[in-house]
């Protein structure tokens, strides 16, 4: 089941269900009188095993909205914790697998779908990057979940794109800081939250970022370093994390690539749908564009 978040023309805020013809309003299934938008996705998340039968007759009898009449939130609008994955993928290195590490991104870089990124009035990072990657939903509150019983906390999956300002290579701003993770606007998620039964294995699902048409990222979620169970483990085991959090996978950084003013970005993830975002640059800055150069191969280009 596809989770989505929309307003309609008169502002008000739902959740519904996402199908292929339009959008159906499970609102009035629970209580949500006075709720923000993060609010109402987390009662959603808290109240889905009680009510699964319900929505599913509701659904089944009830005509959707179309498209042309709402427009898609962000799926969790506010979550109170986003947490990234440090690199996470192989690529094709032979090595033995890093450390698994994490950071905190700030809620305020959340957008959604057809939002616009907005590159900051800030010449102090040297490039920005798109970042393509799985996001796991979140269901709480969990603390110290063993790898065995990992699906206890995943609620579902989405869409998630790190951007990310960098100094000069590849390196994180500042000398190894990561608020260059955390400008307003920087963690564009959506269009949807696609419950875990939908998905047999995270661990097998195609991710791929086009930036104006142009493939930029196309990696399989299989090349993980530490697979979703063991994030799951590791996060846990360090804070009590709560419905609607977000834990992001990580990313393939083959794929870099850097943006630009009016560029259009959209990412799709298998079984899950396609995040398309916008991008703005006060300062209409440029760099050099990377090459993809087809299936099991690097990039050419600034890929530093």
């Amino acid at each position: 089941m596809k989770i989505v978040l929309y307003k309609t023309e008169n502002n008000i805020i739902n959740p519904g269900i996402l199908l292929d013809s339009g959008v159906v309003n499970i609102g009035g299934l629970f209580n949500l009188d006075g709720l923000s938008g993060q609010d109402i996705i987390v009662s959603v998340i808290n109240s889905f095993d009680s009510k699964i039968n319900e929505i599913n007759e509701f659904v089944e009898s009830n005509e959707p909205i179309s498209f042309d009449a709402i427009t898609l939130l962000a799926p969790l609008p506010r979550p109170s914790k986003i947490l990234c994955c440090i690199g996470n993928y192989w690529e094709h290195a032979q090595r033995e697998a890093r450390p698994l590490n994490m950071f905190l991104k700030s809620p305020e870089t959340i957008i959604g779908p057809n939002d616009t990124v907005i590159l900051p009035n800030n010449t102090s990072p040297y490039v920005f990057h798109h970042e393509a990657e799985l996001a796991i939903v979140i269901k709480g509150p969990v603390k110290d979940i063993a790898q065995t019983n990992y699906l206890d906390a995943i609620f579902g999956y989405t869409c998630f794109v790190d951007v990310s300002g960098r100094g000069e290579g590849r390196s994180t701003w500042r000398s190894g800081s990561w608020m260059g993770k955390s400008f307003d606007t920087f963690g564009p998620i959506g269009p949807c939250i696609v419950t875990q039964d939908e998905i047999r294995n995270p661990n097998n699902l195609n991710v791929t970022l086009k930036n104006n048409g142009a493939v930029m990222h196309r990696y399989n979620t299989d090349d993980m370093e530490h697979r979703v169970p063991e994030l799951i483990e590791f996060a846990t085991n360090i804070m009590t994390l709560n419905s609607g959090d977000v834990l992001s996978c990580g990313t393939n950084h083959e794929g870099l690539g850097p943006l630009q003013d009016n560029d259009i970005l959209e990412l799709t993830i298998e079984s899950i749908g396609t995040l398309k975002v916008n991008i703005k640059d006060p300062l209409k800055r440029e760099w050099e564009r990377n090459v993809y150069l087809g299936e099991n191969t690097t990039f050419r280009g600034n890929v530093n």
